[in-house]
């Protein structure tokens, strides 16, 4: 019994000790320098290099969203945002200019998989916009950092033809961007 104890530990380090051996400062031979700074001037601008901004806060409290949507919503915190009744939500997600870039091409493949219609929009460095018939997603990158806006179960919304693209485009005209 003491022995089978040992067994799992023992393979734990056996397999941990290459990647401990590695060391935090091993790179694999690239220089972390390199590219730092590429194409960017001494003020971090220019070839289209972002800059080095924070991810910024929730853009907007539940009474901007009621206006925004055309319903009455509560703030249920971390910007998500409620009908009060568990069925109609806006979320709100947001990140750096770096991270929003960096998963951009994922996030719009994956919207092309689940939404009916994808459609780039013209808003800050890069954008899209997705709709089916319960839910539209917009996922945009800017300057000022990148946000991906979820909204889901709207029924005034899902009623009209066109609803959640036109209401998620009111939503991105709002962003600070």
């Amino acid at each position: 019994m003491t022995v089978r104890r040992l067994i799992a530990p023992l393979w734990c380090s056996l397999l941990l000790l290459p990647l401990v051996a590695c060391g935090p400062d091993d790179t694999g031979g690239v220089d972390p320098a390199a590219g730092a700074g590429v194409g960017v001037d001494a003020e971090g601008n220019g070839d289209g290099a972002l800059p080095d901004v924070p991810r910024p806060a929730c853009p907007f409290s539940a009474a901007q969203v009621t206006d925004l949507v055309g319903q009455p919503m509560e703030d249920k915190g971390n910007c998500l945002f409620g009908d009060g009744k568990g069925v109609a939500s806006l979320t709100i997600t947001t990140a750096s200019p770096l991270a929003g870039e960096s998963t951009y091409a994922y996030q719009r493949e994956q919207a092309t998989q689940v939404y009916r219609e994808v459609k780039d929009v013209d808003k800050g460095r890069k954008a899209y916009l997705a709709v089916k018939d319960i839910e539209g997603e917009a996922v945009v990158v800017s300057d000022k950092g990148s946000y991906t806006v979820i909204l889901s179960s709207f029924e005034r919304i899902s009623a009209k033809p066109g609803g959640y693209e036109s209401t998620l485009r009111t939503v991105l005209d709002a962003l600070p961007l």
